[in-house]
């Protein structure tokens, strides 16, 4: 088959794919409004653990029919670290919608790749090439060009931010860590790993939550298995290292949520920390070059995972 013929093909593939992104990044940044608008009333931790809970309803039954592979269980107080890392950090995350704008949160949470291969050279040993410590420093200066660290006072909220990125990278690294462990088993430990975490301290804390308020906080659970689906066709459609600079759009999607829901009225830098972000995916994909399809794509699919603040994998 000539190139003429698959072209129109690999368009509509990688349309599909954006397309998914987009849904993801949609539903996201709803689960995210609806947690910053219900943070007031319940704990973080106890907005976590519902829907956590409302997550392992939704793959119980995959569960069930997969547990013969729980048997394979290769590291348990590796992946069970993994999950304790998770839960702060999405803990974290959570607490942090209630203490900063949208997009603030969003905007600091592309920080982490930069945390996550500073803590790769560290603990795992790899060597880290300077396209992309550059890439991820120009990350991290859009970023800043959003906060605008000079215009804004100190905020405990800032430290939180700061807790579910370490965390979030920690996770990240024994992810790598965990290359040969069962998915299936990852999923499970994830999943009832971080109802059993949360569920205790969110005990502790428990508002009781009103009839009429459960519908809105099943739908944050809801909204985030449904993130996670889209994000997951996203890149089984298109390419990683080309839906990359789409990701970034995450900004954008914050600020106007933040501003119809919330009336949080986004600085003019928001739009200017752009060619940032442009800038940093055209440094991960010269970093890149030389290497096979098969290891640009694994690269390019754990930069855009540690990427992800909370939505699903936090």
């Amino acid at each position: 088959m000539s190139s003429e013929d698959t072209a129109p093909d690999e368009k509509n593939t990688a349309g599909q794919g954006i397309a998914w992104l987009l849904a993801d990044m949609t539903l996201v940044t709803f689960m995210s409004a609806l947690v910053k608008a219900n943070s007031v009333a319940y704990p973080a931790i106890q907005l976590v653990f519902i829907r956590a809970l409302i997550g392992l309803v939704f793959i119980l039954p995959m569960i069930v029919k997969n547990r013969a592979a729980l048997k394979t269980t290769r590291y348990p107080l590796r992946n069970a670290f993994r999950v304790t890392c998770n839960a702060i950090a999405l803990t974290s995350n959570f607490l942090a919608f209630a203490m900063l704008p949208l997009v603030m949160v969003n905007a600091l949470g592309f920080t982490r790749p930069l945390v996550t291969m500073g803590l790769a050279a560290l603990l795992l040993g790899e060597r880290v090439g300077r396209l992309r410590w550059l890439g991820a420093a120009i990350a991290f200066g859009g970023a800043l060009i959003i906060i605008s660290p000079d215009e804004i006072d100190l905020n405990p909220g800032l430290l939180v931010v700061i807790a579910s990125i370490v965390f979030g990278a920690l996770a990240t690294i024994q992810t790598r860590r965990l290359a040969d462990e069962s998915t299936i088993v990852m999923m499970t430990f994830y999943t009832i790993g971080l109802v059993l975490i949360t569920g205790i301290p969110a005990g502790l804390v428990w508002q009781p939550v009103p009839l009429s308020h459960w519908p809105v906080l099943a739908l944050i659970g809801l909204l985030a298995q449904a993130g996670q689906y889209c994000w997951l066709k996203a890149y089984q459609k298109s390419d990683a290292s080309m839906l990359a600079p789409f990701g970034y759009l995450s900004v954008f999607f914050a600020a106007a949520a933040g501003f119809f829901f919330f009336g949080e009225v986004p600085r003019p830098a928001s739009s200017s920390a752009l060619p940032s972000f442009s800038l940093h995916c055209r440094a991960r994909a010269l970093s890149r070059r030389g290497a096979t399809n098969e290891n640009a794509r694994a690269f390019a699919r754990a930069s855009q995972i540690s990427n992800r603040n909370g939505s699903a994998q936090a």
